[in-house]
C-alpha cells in the first residue's frame, strides 16, 4: 500500500480521542484487570518457585522414583501448550472427577475468589514449576560440590546442608534467569481470557466487542503490559545489584539493554550469558 494511502486509512479508522480515554483516565474495571494480572502473576510464580526447587531436588535425588516423577512432570509441562494446560485444568477434571473444583466463587477465611481466577494460578504455578526446576538445578549445579561435602564431613544434614550452603549461593545465578521469567509470567497472563478471567487482555477484548473499535484498546492494553514489563525489569535490576550476583559491575545490562534485549558483545573467556528461559 502507498505510504499516503496508508496514512489516509489509519486516520479514517483510528479514534484518537477513544483510545486517550481508554488509557486515561483507566475505568474501573481496567484497573481491576490490571490488579488481578500483578496478583495472579505473583502468586503463579510463587508456585512456581516452590514446585521448581521440589522437583530440582527431586531430581537429583538418589532415589529413581522421585528422579522419575521429576522427569516426567518436567517433561509433560515443558512440551505441552499452557494455553492447553488452562483448558485442560478448568474444563476438563471437573468433568474426568465428576465435582466441580472451580465452581463461580470460593469463599475461604472470609475472603471470595473466582474460580477461574484459582484455577488460572494453579495452571501457570504448575507449568512454571516445571520451568524452575531447570533454572533452580542449573543454579545448584554451580555451586561447588566440595562445599557439600566439607557439610557433610561436619555432620550436616542434607536439608540442612542446602538450606544453609547451597541454595544461598545457588541464588547468585537463579535471580536473573527468574526475574526473566517473572516478566514472562505477566505477559502470559493473558491467557487467562479463554476462562473468563478479566485481567487486561479479557477487559481490552471486552472493550472492543462492544465498541467495535479493536485497535485502539488492544494498542492501549499493550502500553499497560510494557509498563509492568518496564517497570519490572528496573525492579530486577535493582535486586540484582543488592544481592551481588555474579556479573562484573561493567557488564551489567543497562535499564534500556534489559527492557529493548540489547547486549554488549564480549571477548572474554568464560563468561556465559545465561538465558532467561521462554515459554
Amino acid at each position: 500500500m502507498h505510504p499516503i494511502s496508508l496514512l489516509a486509512a489509519l486516520s479514517a479508522h483510528f479514534d484518537p480521542d477513544f483510545f486517550l480515554k481508554f488509557i486515561f483516565p483507566p475505568s474501573g474495571a481496567l484497573i481491576g484487570g490490571l490488579a488481578i494480572t500483578i496478583y495472579v502473576a505473583v502468586a503463579a510464580q510463587l508456585i512456581g518457585i516452590v514446585l521448581g526447587v521440589l522437583s530440582a531436588l527431586a531430581g537429583m535425588a538418589r532415589n529413581p522414583i522421585l528422579r522419575s516423577i521429576s522427569g516426567v512432570y518436567i517433561w509433560f509441562f515443558r512440551g505441552t501448550p499452557v494455553l492447553v494446560q488452562i483448558a485442560l485444568l478448568y474444563y476438563g477434571t471437573p468433568y474426568l472427577l465428576g465435582v466441580d473444583l472451580f465452581p463461580l466463587e470460593i469463599h475461604a477465611a472470609g475472603l471470595v475468589l473466582q474460580g477461574a481466577i484459582l484455577a488460572g494460578i494453579l495452571a501457570l504455578g504448575v507449568n512454571e514449576g516445571a520451568y524452575m526446576s531447570e533454572i533452580v538445578r542449573a543454579g545448584i549445579m554451580s555451586v561447588d560440590p566440595g562445599q557439600a561435602e566439607a557439610a557433610k564431613s561436619l555432620g550436616m544434614t542434607y536439608r540442612l546442608t542446602m538450606s544453609r550452603i547451597v541454595l544461598p549461593q545457588a541464588l547468585r545465578v537463579i535471580i536473573p534467569p527468574l526475574g526473566n521469567e517473572f516478566n514472562n509470567m505477566l505477559k502470559t497472563t493473558s491467557l487467562l481470557s479463554v476462562i473468563a478471567v478479566e485481567e487486561l487482555f479479557r477487559n481490552a477484548s471486552s472493550v472492543a466487542a462492544a465498541t467495535f473499535k479493536p485497535f485502539e484498546p488492544l494498542l492501549g492494553v499493550s502500553l499497560y503490559y510494557l509498563l509492568l514489563t518496564t517497570i519490572w525489569s528496573m525492579v530486577q535490576g535493582r535486586i540484582e545489584r543488592r544481592l551481588g550476583v555474579s556479573i562484573a559491575r561493567e557488564e551489567r545490562p543497562s535499564i534500556l539493554e534489559r527492557v529493548f534485549g540489547l547486549r554488549r558483545r564480549t571477548t572474554a573467556v568464560g563468561k556465559l550469558d545465561l538465558p532467561g528461559g521462554g515459554h
